[in-house]
């Protein structure tokens, strides 16, 4: 069986909410409460939102995204057809 890496943004994401609805519900003295909602959330932040977003753009253009001429041209034709149609 093989894991892929949207299991593994999946349990991160999954143990950085967790740990901060763990340190949620510790009492408002305790010392750890802080650290474990920091930790959480640097999980959330800097760990699983890239992976993910790394994973989910390595197979995007990023030319198709940019306005250039010819992307701009595409968008007017398609705005053509539109009216045309209706």
């Amino acid at each position: 069986m093989k894991i892929k890496l949207k299991h593994i943004v999946f349990l991160i994401m999954l143990a950085s909410l967790g740990s901060i609805f763990y340190g949620l519900s510790l009492e408002d003295g305790h010392p750890q409460a802080p650290k474990y909602i920091g930790g959480g959330t640097i999980g959330l932040f800097l760990v699983a939102m890239p992976l993910f977003l790394w994973k989910e753009s390595k197979v995007k253009n990023m030319k198709d995204y940019m306005l250039t001429k010819e992307n701009i041209k595409k968008m007017q034709e398609k705005e053509r057809k539109k009216t045309e149609n209706q």
